[in-house]
């Protein structure tokens, strides 16, 4: 049995009907993954993203986010139909969803507003995900600066000292996280619902211009740090943020800890892509430190 064999066959067995391929279509975009149109003599069609043998965990946590981030009937996602590990390849398969155009600004700012309004008990998830290929701890937490500076920047300063990223990174980054309550005196944080890598390669539209976000890092946190994320790479328009701030306005400061936000990202794609990023990691840390004063 081929690779797309076993895919095949999984799909028939979860869906109830035959599914023969007719058609393998590589297409472009991941970085992390490969990603394929499988179309079958049906007419039906699957998107399906594969890794190396051992990787299914990375997409059993991707199904869990995606039928999480559905289940709050905010924004479209591509709903997850199977994932499994064939020995040859992890996989996950999930619904084709034709994206043709750019998502709605407008709709998406008020539709993913509706998403941050649904919020959990505690901050975290029921388990651990990906940012990237990189591991992302989501232990429940009652208090967000504890999470944060656990299982967010701490961790990623770790896994930086692990890859021979030391010195300055490391004491800015340590005193960082001693002085970051300041950052968000008086304000009531609450574990909204997240996606956790809300970059534009992660949002498209629809051909009437319907927001579909996929490829979750998903946990309850702070959604700043979603709103922040958006900035990172661009992206988002005007609209985006004119339509988010209307329906659930962000609080006073945000501009500042945008960029605190930012810097697990950032260190992130240095512990995934290397020394490129190391000096923006600094410069962003130092910024947010002379805010705090």
């Amino acid at each position: 049995m081929n690779r797309w064999q076993s895919i095949a066959q999984h799909i028939a067995e979860v869906s109830g009907q035959k599914f023969t391929i007719k058609q393998q279509q590589s297409l472009a975009g991941g970085s992390i993954n490969s990603a394929s149109l499988l179309t079958g003599d049906n007419g039906m069609q699957y998107f399906v993203k594969t890794n190396a043998s051992g990787w299914q965990d990375m997409f059993a946590a991707e199904a869990k986010g995606l039928t999480a981030l559905a289940s709050s009937n905010t924004l479209k996602v591509s709903e997850p139909l199977c994932f499994g590990d064939d020995g040859l390849q992890s996989y996950i398969v999930v619904e084709y969803l034709e994206m043709s155009g750019r998502a709605d600004q407008s709709i998406l700012g008020e539709q993913l507003a509706a998403m941050h309004k649904v919020t959990a008990d505690r901050f975290g998830w029921d388990i651990d995900n990906t940012i990237g290929a990189t591991h992302q701890p989501n232990a429940w937490s009652d208090n967000w600066l504890t999470f944060w500076r656990d299982q967010r920047l701490g961790f990623q300063l770790q896994l930086a000292a692990k890859n021979g990223y030391g010195g300055e990174l490391q004491t800015l980054g340590e005193r960082l996280l001693i002085e970051m309550p300041a950052l968000f005196s008086g304000r009531k944080i609450l574990p909204s619902m997240l996606h956790g890598d809300l970059w534009g390669g992660n949002v498209a539209g629809l051909s009437d211009g319907t927001p579909v976000i996929y490829d979750p890092a998903f946990y309850y946190g702070d959604r700043e740090a979603d709103i922040a994320m958006t900035s990172v790479f661009g992206g988002f328009g005007p609209d985006f943020y004119a339509s988010y701030q209307n329906a659930y306005p962000l609080d006073d400061g945000f501009a500042v800890r945008k960029t605190f936000y930012n810097i697990y990202h950032i260190i992130n794609h240095l512990n995934l892509f290397g020394g490129g990023y190391h000096g923006q990691s600094i410069n962003m840390i130092e910024q947010v430190l002379a805010e705090i004063g």
